[in-house]
């Protein structure tokens, strides 16, 4: 099987494993620097290119449909807030925010994986707030949530979402609600979240600081001479496709532009910091990730 071109992405054909080898499922999305339009392909629009990311893969082992939520994320449990906030366009964009105790916290901006904005991403909120920020989840999926179990779906969803829309519009107006007051905004996601880290650190003036979880958006939507933000990055070493070999490419390309980038490998799965899928959670890699993430947000937004 032929490996992924540098960068963690495919143009054109869909890029598919072999059903054999661990029931891989890729996901295939679509880019734009225009509002796509339903319905029509990309090669029938300039500027429109079906691209399939290293970050959004997702290794669908059998025992991963039997998931357990975690008790503490359940939605009786967060301490947040549903809220409706504007997008740069005028347009209302749902999401969640959890606020932290001290009053003017620095903010950050959390993106979903491709499950959409489920009660662990809520779970996550909750945490940056106990840990000092405010921080609010846009729901880039308009409601929907995917069960763990139904990838088809959670496919689906990720490649209905117009990436630069919703990083440019609803990210971004996330970022301007969070510093309304003059706080200082970071940005981090997970798997989808990941790449849009990444391309809102390109796109999005209000931001300060971006930690990315393994995602790695193709440089046709964020060259990494265009980052305009300190970032630390977390990525697995047994991630079957945003690969060792696509990290470091990743970031060599960031030390070439001259970008201040901290990253750092675990010896975990994709998606180990999810606590709700135990097949692939690694507590020790997960809470150290947490740890630093947490400072580097404290060093750069106060």
């Amino acid at each position: 099987m032929k490996k992924p071109p540098e960068g963690g992405f495919l143009l054109g054909p869909v890029f598919r494993t072999r059903k054999a080898r661990a029931g891989t499922q890729c996901a295939r999305s679509r880019i734009s620097g225009a509002s796509r339009r339903k319905g029509r392909r990309a090669a029938q629009h300039p500027g429109h290119e079906s691209v399939l990311f290293g970050a959004i893969a997702y290794r669908a082992h059998s025992r991963q449909n039997t998931a357990k939520r975690s008790p503490r994320n359940s939605p009786e449990d967060t301490m947040g807030t549903a809220i409706t906030f504007k997008r740069p366009d005028g347009k209302d964009a749902a999401g969640y925010l959890a606020n932290a105790a001290r009053g003017n916290a620095p903010g950050v901006v959390v993106i979903q994986e491709w499950w959409g904005l489920s009660d662990q991403i809520k779970g996550l909120c909750d945490r940056f707030a106990l840990a000092g920020f405010d921080a609010l989840a846009p729901d880039l999926y308009k409601g929907k949530v995917v069960p763990y179990h139904d990838t088809d779906s959670a496919n689906k969803e990720m490649n209905s979402l117009d990436f630069m829309d919703a990083t440019t519009q609803t990210v971004r107006g996330a970022a301007q609600y969070l510093s309304r007051n003059g706080a200082k905004v970071g940005l981090t996601g997970f798997c989808l979240g990941g790449a849009v880290t990444i391309i809102g650190a390109t796109k999005i003036p209000e931001l300060a600081a971006g930690v990315v979880f393994y995602g790695i958006p193709p440089e046709q939507a964020a060259k990494p001479a265009d980052v305009k933000i300190p970032l630390q990055a977390h990525f697995a070493n047994k991630d079957d496709w945003c690969t060792p070999e696509l990290v470091n490419g990743f970031e060599k390309a960031m030390k070439a532009a001259g970008k201040s980038l901290e990253l750092f490998r675990y010896d975990a799965e994709h998606a180990f910091v999810n606590e709700q899928r135990q097949a692939v959670h690694d507590r020790e890699a997960a809470e150290l990730a947490w740890g630093r993430a947490t400072e580097f947000f404290r060093k750069h937004l106060g």
